[in-house]
C-alpha cells in the first residue's frame, strides 16, 4: 500500500481556496465584542507609525477596519 506525502485540504490554509472564508467585518458574528490583545497590541504599532490616536474601545470589527486602514497607510501588511 503506497501513502501520498501530498496534503488533504484539510491540512491547508490558505491557498486559492483559502478566499472564501474571508468575511466582511461587519458580517462576523463576533464582531461587536471587545478588540482582542492581539489586535489592540497592532492597532498600538500601527496608529503610532501613522501619527493617529485610537478609541480604546474599539469592537473586533472596527479593530480589524483601522487595521486593514492603517496598514495601507503605513505600508505594513500582505500587499493586495
Amino acid at each position: 500500500m503506497s501513502t501520498s506525502n501530498t496534503p488533504s485540504n484539510d491540512d491547508l490554509i490558505g491557498g486559492t481556496s483559502g478566499d472564501s472564508a474571508i468575511k466582511d467585518p461587519e458580517d462576523w458574528v463576533t464582531g461587536d465584542e471587545a478588540m482582542t490583545g492581539a489586535q489592540r497590541s497592532y492597532l498600538e504599532t500601527l496608529a503610532r507609525e501613522a501619527g493617529q490616536t485610537l478609541p480604546a474601545d474599539l469592537t473586533k470589527a472596527e479593530a480589524s477596519e483601522h487595521i486593514e486602514r492603517l496598514q495601507a497607510e503605513t505600508g505594513r501588511g500582505a500587499p493586495d
